[in-house]
């Protein structure tokens, strides 16, 4: 059986909610959705772009964590709160992967948990 191996992103939720930042089995690493949120505060509030590259960042240390790196994401899912905001979500996302361009969806959902948070992203790699 391939070894289990979890990051926490600290974050008070995990426990009560029972989820893990994200986790590695064998070669295959699933990281959980993603927002900007440090602590109780929203990074880029109000602005799609810099909420983007945070959560990606955060997912990229995620990666790091579990010896892997963003060249090894095989495929992202964007939950977004206003569609409209595409192109500025779509360019953080294509400046953080660059030529690695994993499979990706994007799609507009109602809220997210905290109404300050327009994007929370989800990422698989495989290593």
């Amino acid at each position: 059986m391939a070894t289990r191996t979890k990051v926490s992103s600290g974050s008070p939720w995990e426990a009560v909610v029972g989820y893990s930042r994200a986790i590695r089995v064998g070669n295959h690493i699933e990281v959980a959705g993603t927002t900007a949120m440090d602590g109780d505060r929203v990074v880029g509030e109000g602005e799609p772009y810099a909420q983007t590259q945070r959560a990606l960042e955060i997912i990229g240390q995620a990666l790091g964590e579990l010896g892997a790196d963003r060249s090894q994401v095989v495929r992202t899912r964007l939950f977004v709160t206003d569609i409209s905001a595409w192109q500025q979500i779509g360019r953080a996302h294509g400046e953080f992967f660059g030529k690695t361009r994993p499979v990706t969806t994007m799609v507009q959902v109602s809220a997210l948990i905290d109404p300050r948070l327009l994007v929370e992203i989800e990422a698989t790699a495989i290593c």
